[in-house]
């Protein structure tokens, strides 16, 4: 059986600036590309500190998700890039309050030199479809 990739697309998150998609659909799994803190209501980044840019971050990642038909719930592997490990506890508070009790999935976190935009995190995951 051949297998097709679908794409998954929702207003509700960052668009794409450059030649990929915000999600892929494939096989039982859903792929979200890096999500950084652009808050498309207000057609700008969030700049309000680590924290409110991790919330925006990972409600871009649950609005795809939902393009998608699955949760939060759902992700078995996160990849977390940060400008400054200095914010690895504030980045983990926001984020386990997107989990239920001990749902966590796998995940690295990693420093890195620049991130696009100039932003302080990027996050992506791959959920159970």
């Amino acid at each position: 059986m051949i297998m097709k990739k679908e794409i998954i697309y929702t207003a509700k998150a960052p668009e794409a600036i450059g030649p990929y998609s915000q999600g892929v659909k494939y096989n039982g799994f859903v792929y979200t590309s890096g999500q950084i803190p652009f808050d498309v209501e207000k057609g700008a980044l969030v700049t309000t500190g680590i924290k409110d840019e991790v919330h925006q971050v990972m409600k871009n990642v649950k609005s795809i998700l939902e393009a998608a038909g699955t949760t939060t719930d759902n992700i078995v592997k996160t990849t977390i890039f940060l400008k400054d490990l200095n914010d690895f506890n504030d980045v983990n508070e926001v984020y386990a309050s997107y989990f239920t009790d001990t749902n966590f999935p796998a995940r690295e976190c990693v420093e890195v030199a620049r991130l696009p935009r100039d932003v302080n995190v990027e996050i992506s995951v791959i959920a159970i479809a």
